[in-house]
């Protein structure tokens, strides 16, 4: 196992959750120390896709502690230099432009604003239907921000959400080794 601390943070894409939750589940193969965080949508909202608890239960399960779903429980991840990166999956449209306008109204946004202080890499998993429309802008921000990098991403429905991006889940790991070494993924487009 290796010996790098990640927070691995979940948004409210609720279709790519279980997608994510495979990804966790096979970097906690490799990975021992792995923060859970969560957006207060993800950590109290029951969808068709999982009910709030058992998403809890499960992610609790996996990485052996309790998750970050605070504001001021996610504050000392940066004075206390707690993570060596962040990974947020899935990244929707709304933390992106949160994370591009330095906006820390939620949990996993403060999480990156409080790691970005250390200079250590955060990871981006983009899945939302706007982000060849109003997040654009954000998506661009971003992709020249230092120590943000991104999970390559593609269309995942050009003809009926012709805006909407969704990263390849299955990339993370390896965009993990990339983004530590302070390197992009390429391609970044699939």
């Amino acid at each position: 196992m290796q010996n790098i601390k990640i927070g691995y943070a979940f948004c409210g894409s609720f279709c790519t959750l279980a997608k994510s939750l495979k990804t966790l589940k096979s970097l906690k193969e490799e990975y021992e120390n792995i923060t859970p965080i969560m957006s207060q949508i993800v950590y109290s909202t029951d969808t068709r896709f999982f009910k709030a608890e058992d998403f809890k239960a499960e992610v609790e399960k996996i990485c052996g502690q309790k998750i970050i779903h605070t504001i001021d429980g996610a504050e000392p991840i940066g004075p206390k230099n707690l993570l060596d990166i962040i990974v947020v999956s899935p990244c929707t449209g709304n933390t992106l432009a949160k994370i591009a306008l330095g906006i820390t109204d939620t949990p996993v946004t403060m999480a990156v604003k409080a790691h970005l202080r250390n200079n250590k890499p955060v990871l981006l998993a983009p899945a939302t239907n706007d982000a060849l429309g109003a997040s654009a802008k954000n998506f661009g921000l971003l992709h020249n921000t230092k120590n943000i990098y991104f999970v390559p991403y593609s269309q995942d429905d050009p003809y009926s959400k012709n805006n909407s991006l969704v990263c390849d889940f299955t990339l993370i790991p390896e965009a993990i080794k990339e983004a530590l070494k302070g390197k992009q993924m390429q391609p970044i487009l699939k």
